[in-house]
């Protein structure tokens, strides 16, 4: 008898651990994002010192399908305005400047939004972002449509999604 109960409990623990890892893919995918033949990966951001009205936010748009698309706009209820800007540093001067007519993606390319360059300006935002808050957005592409997505919110000076990610 003492045989059936441990395989049994062993039967159990099994099924539980199956059940456990077939959640993992769904875990992982679930900040990540998909529109038409759009994904967007790992939106995230920094948080903010009190006081502040600039916001920052980050991801990765990857166009899987045959057709070139763009994203036309953002917008996000935290903010006044949310812009497209491309950072740069040439002859060690920083410039920053507003991407204009949209941000193309060819069948097959991946557009890294990421601290050093592209990236989006939350401009006016309404409260300064705190660490672990998620921040709506919502991304307008000319072919696949608007999808909200949410920016998880980092530690002050964070340097990539990994660690916005870990938790």
């Amino acid at each position: 008898m003492a045989n059936k109960a441990s395989a049994v409990r062993s039967l159990v623990a099994a099924a539980a651990a199956l059940g456990a890892v077939s959640t993992l893919p769904s875990l992982a995918a679930a900040h990540e994002y998909k529109v038409g033949s759009i994904e967007i990966g790992h939106p995230w951001s920094r948080a903010m010192p009190p006081g502040a009205r600039t916001g920052v936010g980050y991801l990765v748009l990857k166009n899987d399908g045959t057709n070139a698309d763009r994203l036309v706009s953002v917008s996000s209820p935290a903010a006044t305005s949310v812009e497209v800007h491309d950072m740069s540093i040439t002859d060690g001067v920083m410039t920053m400047r507003k991407v204009e007519g949209g941000l193309d993606l060819t069948p097959g390319s991946e557009a890294k939004l990421a601290p050093g360059g592209l990236h989006l300006m939350l401009v006016g935002v309404k409260e300064p972002f705190k660490e672990g808050q998620m921040v709506p957005l919502d991304l307008t592409f000319e072919k696949a449509g608007t999808v909200e997505v949410q920016l998880k919110v980092d530690a002050m000076g964070a340097k990539s999604e990994h660690t916005a990610h870990a938790q």
